[in-house]
């Protein structure tokens, strides 16, 4: 049983009122666990065997949300590090379900680590458009880059950077904006008492401050006719209506479409709020909020919102490439002739950063180019194809994770449940007959490179991401 704050208790029983009861005997029940399929990996008829592998449960608000029981370790499977699912707290995924991201959207997910919403949003681009997935914190920032890296997410940029630069840098300039917003955790008590701990009224009107700041840099870079979508891991109003409330008093342009709470001793989940806002025109008020998912999916819509069609080559973008990425380009495609003879990389330009060769993502009708990152710390600029070095090309673990198994001339697939798979995933060498790069994959699905030599196969998994005995 968690020792909930007396100051909580109080709060939430003249929230709740009568509902306070079975609301506060929730925190007496196990926290509830959840996995998102990755539906980039996952194919239909692979879902079923997933779902019963780890007893999964389908979640009401996400189609591809599902809870499984606490004897359930869907974390320690091959599966995780393949990228086919991501661990998430099943009411989490209701925020991005609203905002409702369509292929060829641009995309914002303001405070994204650890990746939750962010590859959820990936997800539903389905490799069309543009995310940029932003994260003040290095740390969290290190990780949300590893987990779009892992979902095989190859139009996504990930940045570090405190809201109001990032303001300044893409002023109405994205179609949506995720912002789950950091708060007082309230939602977090079962699954981390450190939550309960900090926890108190000054901590949620500090929390309340700086989720107003973060929205009045959210305001600045959504086009008009824009969605937001505002969520938080916590249940009281300064955090939520009033917050929400607060932002379209300063920007009355700001129209409130819907709020959702998911609530503990409702729901199978830890609880969550969301409100979803469109931006309307600051001379002509807010924009009609009929039928907001549909006005998102229609084409029409979206090509208003992008603008004409068409990308921009490389050579015509601003600055261009430069020699030494030209160079890197072309050692990168002689590799990628041999090695990888399925390769097809979307539409965007090279990026060289030291020896580290991008792919850096366009997006019909959007102003992106290499100088829309300048002056911005980047620890992902699209998909990482590569080091080179000495005329030498080192593929890219990111790359691995991003392909279909039969892009590779040379794959050595194993079952989930051999030993070599357990080996690899440790970093060991593996037999190998033939020689040159290659995939290893587990029931097909990418895990990582392996180069082939003198019978073996050396490991090339980062060293980071290596499991330990």
């Amino acid at each position: 049983m968690i020792s909930l704050p007396p100051s909580f208790i109080e709060q939430m029983t003249a929230q709740l009122g009568e509902q306070a009861a079975p609301f506060l005997a929730s925190y007496k029940q196990p926290r509830t666990q959840g996995l998102r399929i990755n539906p980039a990996k996952v194919r239909t008829d692979e879902l079923g065997r997933i779902q019963a592998l780890f007893g999964l449960k389908p979640v009401e608000w996400c189609e591809t949300g599902y809870s499984y029981p606490d004897t359930a370790r869907p974390g320690k499977h091959p599966y995780h590090a393949a990228g086919l699912y991501y661990i998430q707290e099943p009411s989490a995924m209701s925020a991005v379900e609203l905002l409702n991201p369509q292929p060829g959207d641009i995309v914002l997910d303001l405070a994204a680590a650890p990746g939750g919403k962010s590859t959820q949003i990936g997800a539903k681009l389905q490799g069309e458009g543009l995310l940029i997935a932003n994260e003040i914190h290095p740390a969290r920032a290190k990780i949300l880059s590893e987990n779009i890296e892992r979902m095989g997410i190859a139009n996504a940029v990930v940045t570090q950077s405190a809201p109001d630069p990032l303001a300044a840098k893409f002023p109405a300039f994205f179609d949506k904006i995720m912002v789950d917003a950091p708060c007082s955790g309230e939602g977090m008590f079962r699954k981390d008492p450190q939550a309960v701990e900090e926890w108190s009224p000054a901590h949620v009107a500090m929390c309340a401050a700086r989720q107003t700041d973060i929205l009045q840099a959210a305001a600045t870079m959504l086009k008009t006719g824009g969605l937001l979508a505002y969520s938080t891991c916590t249940f009281n109003e300064q955090e939520n209506e009033r917050t929400i409330a607060a932002l379209i008093g300063q920007y009355p342009a700001f129209t409130l479409l819907r709020t959702e709470r998911i609530w503990p001793h409702l729901h199978a989940g830890e609880g969550h709020f969301v409100a979803l806002l469109r931006k309307g025109s600051e001379s002509g008020g807010a924009l009609p909020a009929t039928s907001v998912r549909a006005a998102a999916a229609s084409p029409e819509a979206r090509a208003a919102q992008r603008g004409p069609r068409g990308v921009a080559t490389a050579a015509a973008r601003r600055g261009g490439p430069s020699r030494p990425e030209e160079e890197a380009i072309r050692l990168f495609r002689d590799f990628a002739a041999e090695a990888l003879p399925g390769l097809v990389l979307p539409p965007g330009e090279p990026l060289l950063f030291g020896e580290q060769l991008y792919w850096q993502p366009a997006a019909v009708g959007c102003p992106f180019d290499r100088g829309s990152l300048h002056g911005l710390k980047v620890l992902r600029a699209g998909l990482h194809l590569a080091e080179v070095k000495k005329g030498r090309v080192e593929p890219a673990h990111a790359l691995a994770l991003a392909l279909p198994q039969d892009a590779a001339r040379r794959a050595l697939d194993f079952p989930a449940e051999a030993a070599e798979i357990e080996r690899f995933l440790r970093g060991e060498t593996l037999a190998a007959a033939d020689a040159g790069w290659t995939l290893v994959t587990v029931d097909g699905h990418p895990l990582g490179w392996g180069k082939q030599s003198g019978g073996q196969l050396k490991n090339h998994i980062p060293k980071g991401l290596r499991r330990v005995r």
